[in-house]
């Protein structure tokens, strides 16, 4: 990272009591009228945690950093300050959002565009595996805000021709911690050369890693830390429970319970793509409207099953990781981990995607012959001890038989894809 400048290490907001937590409005915070519609429109009756604490100090001109779990409104404590902001002293290429993905980066646009509405606000997305020249059209057209992943922004940097970031007033590092562990230190430390050091800066992150910490030094002016959560946990209204079952029938189990929780929607996360493919395959054999959203599908394809999802087309989405972070999809109501994760702290992340906003959901983990340190691990981190969930063998092993059917069809297609990729 760039040496730092005099950069202070950050301070701590104060703690807001309780009873202003319940009673406060975005009006209170002192977001403009404008704004404050806009966020009744959305349906943000009233501001979270993270929202309290920070858009009142971003609003003052202050660096922040954000650390909250997963569903607490991050966006909308970065969001509305930078409109707020854009109000009083309209400009072209205002601010720069850096996320490390491209389904996150599509949500935070659709949620900027949604909340700047009545002001006439544009954004443009800048993510890999999209046509370069058609972003870099969009970035002629000097949009007010630009969220991108950090590789494909510097791509532009360096070979669009009239693009530069110069007049920057406001940068975002969203899930910093992420950006980080993909490797993308490189980008961002090119990138922070070449915005001007007179701005202002937020960076949102799940954790605070040591990476995070070398970054905000870098990067951030006598910041203020904004946390809500001061340790990993997972929301109250979320019904967690494992699974102990043989490795070779978790595709039955998995079956079963599709069966048992009928009426709900699915996100289920697996391990690998060629896993995720696969376990769609299967499950759409025996009737299920099942969708997979992983790396190796195309970008496009990737958004479509991710909407189709979103507007309850389909009621399954087959998922990895990609799927694990800062995606708001309203409407889960149980995610399963049919294979555990590897990093404890990627399941916080996986179950975050159902009980948002107040609402209840179900995580259910599959936990094989093979998993049970990895499984001890994530009850550790979590510090509860998950209960089984509730099954009849009898009933499952009656599904068996057909299961097996659909999983040689499943694989008969996998390697037929498999084929027609090595053939092309």
């Amino acid at each position: 990272m760039a040496a730092p400048e005099e950069r202070d290490s950050p301070t701590e907001a104060p703690q807001p009591a309780v009873q202003e937590e319940e009673t406060k409005t975005f009006k209170d915070l002192g977001v403009t009228d404008v704004l404050c519609e806009a966020c009744d429109q959305l349906g943000w009756t009233k501001p979270t945690k993270i929202q309290i604490e920070a858009i009142p100090l971003a609003l003052q001109g202050r660096d922040i950093i954000g650390l909250a779990e997963t569903g607490s409104g991050k966006t909308g404590a970065f969001a509305l300050p930078i409109l707020n902001a854009l109000l009083e002293t309209p400009q072209r290429l205002f601010a720069l959002v850096l996320t490390p993905t491209r389904e996150l980066a599509f949500q935070i646009s659709e949620q900027f565009e949604a909340l700047g509405s009545s002001i006439g606000v544009q954004s443009a997305v800048i993510v890999g595996g999209i046509d370069s020249m058609s972003q870099s059209l969009a970035l002629a057209k000097k949009p007010h805000v630009i969220i991108a992943t950090p590789g494909r922004l510097i791509d532009h940097l360096e070979n669009t021709k009239g693009f530069n970031l110069r007049a920057l007033k406001y940068l975002v590092m969203d899930e910093a911690d992420r950006i980080l562990n993909m490797d993308f230190e490189t980008e961002v430390d090119k990138i922070l050369k070449v915005i001007p050091r007179d701005r202002k800066t937020f960076l949102f992150s799940a954790t605070m890693t040591k990476k995070v910490q070398k970054l905000q030094r870098a990067a951030l002016k006598n910041p203020v830390k904004c946390a809500v959560s001061s340790k990993y946990q997972t929301v109250e209204k979320l019904q967690q429970y494992y699974l102990f079952i043989p490795s070779k029938f978790k595709d039955t189990y998995l079956v079963y319970i599709l069966n048992e929780l009928a009426g709900n929607s699915f996100m289920i996360f697996c391990s690998t793509c060629n896993n995720t493919q696969r376990t769609a395959l299967l499950l759409r054999n025996l009737g299920f409207t099942a969708i997979p959203l992983h790396g190796q599908m195309s970008q496009s394809k990737r958004l479509g099953s991710l909407n189709k999802f979103k507007a309850k087309a389909r009621s399954i989405l087959l998922a990895t990781d990609v799927a694990s972070r800062g995606l708001d999809i309203p409407h889960v109501d149980v995610v399963v981990n049919f294979d555990i994760p590897t990093h404890s702290k990627d399941y916080i992340h996986r179950v975050g995607r159902t009980a948002r906003a107040g609402r209840s959901g179900k995580a259910i983990t599959f936990v094989t012959q093979y998993d049970v340190e990895l499984f001890q691990r994530i009850e550790h981190l979590i510090g509860k001890k998950l209960p089984v969930f509730p099954t009849q063998d009898d009933e499952v092993m009656v599904l068996t038989e057909r299961v097996t059917e659909a999983q040689r069809f499943a694989r008969m297609v996998c390697n037929l894809l498999f084929h027609q990729l090595l053939c092309k």
